[in-house]
């Protein structure tokens, strides 16, 4: 096995792991190690096909990176700060975006809900067993007809029933909801109109998940249409701390960040195999990375690499200081994932044709782009939240 200290990112161009103290590091390695070790091989097959390898939630639960922004909750290392998260993020993307996803979903958006809108029983009650990953969460918030209007426009229905609630409407786009143990579902209270949280069990009757076919991007996450008929959930389920759409506002807030991260991660991945590629192939007698065009696309990638890291970090930096507010996580959304797209383009358009097949991994990163570009707020909407922040004018229809 390779050593993870081998392993070096040569997309750090400014040396921003040293931001990262010892402990921090070594947990970076070790993600960076089992990308890999256990995911590179797999993903090019199971994202022609479509589907999620199940296998990895094992190879998951071993490798101690689960679970770690909650201290006393799992993991093997130190209590993750957003640095440290955002550079795991990272990697996994770096690796494939669809791994990272997944994580995401899981690590990410089901366990901080529950970590920030349960309470203290509550996260006793499910965060251990998702930190060893003996059951995996899932995340519904999305719906057929509602995106970004989903705060106003929610359709999905909550109406108390003594000591149940009873759900009824549909989500879709819920990545991990077909084999899902927890998934946060959001509901309109019928009674007082607040948006409220409920963590429902994947068996629970009326509960139905069904995969999202024909997808151009993220291919190997499973993305679901989730229906709610007469789903009852104890009030024991409830989250506690979610009492209206403020609270699903502020999980956002937080995860936004990391899908900055994911694109970051893309960007290094396609631009390593773009390096790689423009040194080895040769044309006209020489190496693609002897020309001057094909060198141009290259720094004007490494470029937008190292400024995206350099927001970020000190994005990590403001949240960790507790100065972290809506717009930042919204301008490096925006932001990074518009240089993701430009960079996925060049790396393509160095491998020339070959940039069209699997075998060379690049158009698994190009397309795979498109939806990080989408996911988490629209640049559009995203752009609306700085734009207010910085005018004082809201633009929102």
């Amino acid at each position: 096995m390779t050593s993870p200290t081998e392993q070096q990112n040569v997309a750090d161009f400014y040396g921003f792991e040293a931001a990262l103290t010892e402990e921090e590091r070594e947990v970076l390695l070790r993600t960076r190690q089992f990308m890999r070790d256990e995911v590179q091989p797999l993903v090019a097959e199971q994202w022609a096909d479509g589907t999620f390898p199940k296998e990895l939630i094992a190879r998951f639960r071993d490798s101690g990176l689960v679970g770690l922004p909650y201290g006393g909750y799992g993991g093997r290392g130190p209590a993750a700060g957003h640095l440290l998260t955002g550079m795991m993020a990272m990697e996994m993307s770096r690796v494939d975006a669809s791994v990272a996803t997944f994580f995401g979903v899981h690590n990410g958006l089901a366990m901080y809900a529950i970590h920030a809108c349960g309470d203290q029983a509550q996260r006793d009650r499910w965060l251990p067993g998702m930190a060893r990953m003996d059951t995996v969460g899932a995340f519904a918030l999305t719906e057929p007809l509602d995106g970004s209007d989903i705060a106003a426009g929610m359709r999905t229905t909550a109406r108390r029933d003594g000591d149940t609630w009873v759900l009824n409407g549909a989500k879709r786009w819920i990545g991990n909801a077909t084999f899902a143990d927890h998934v946060v579902v959001w509901a309109r209270d019928v009674d007082d109109d607040q948006v409220k949280g409920f963590v429902v069990d994947g068996g629970t009757p009326g509960f139905k998940a069904e995969r999202i076919a024909h997808k151009t991007s993220l291919r190997i996450v499973e993305n679901a249409d989730v229906t709610l008929d007469d789903v009852r959930v104890p009030e024991a389920d409830r989250l506690q701390n979610a009492s209206s759409f403020r609270d699903v506002a502020e999980v956002l807030r937080a995860t936004r960040s990391g899908v900055a991260w994911q694109a970051l991660g893309v960007m290094i991945g396609a631009y390593e195999l773009a390096l790689r590629y423009a040194t080895g192939r040769r044309q006209f007698g020489r190496p693609l990375a002897g020309f001057q065009l094909v060198q141009d696309l290259l720094v004007k990638s490494l470029g937008n690499i190292t400024s995206s890291w350099g927001m970020l970090l000190q994005l990590a930096r403001l949240q960790d200081d507790g100065v972290f507010r809506d717009e930042h996580s919204s301008l490096a959304k925006a932001h990074v994932t518009a240089r993701m797209r430009e960079v996925v383009a060049w790396a393509r358009e160095i491998f020339g044709g070959n940039g069209i097949v699997l075998d060379y991994d690049v158009a698994r990163f190009f397309a795979d782009a498109e939806a990080i570009y989408s996911f988490e707020g629209t640049r559009e909407m995203n752009t609306l939240i700085v734009g207010k922040a910085i005018t004082g004018q809201s633009a929102f229809v």
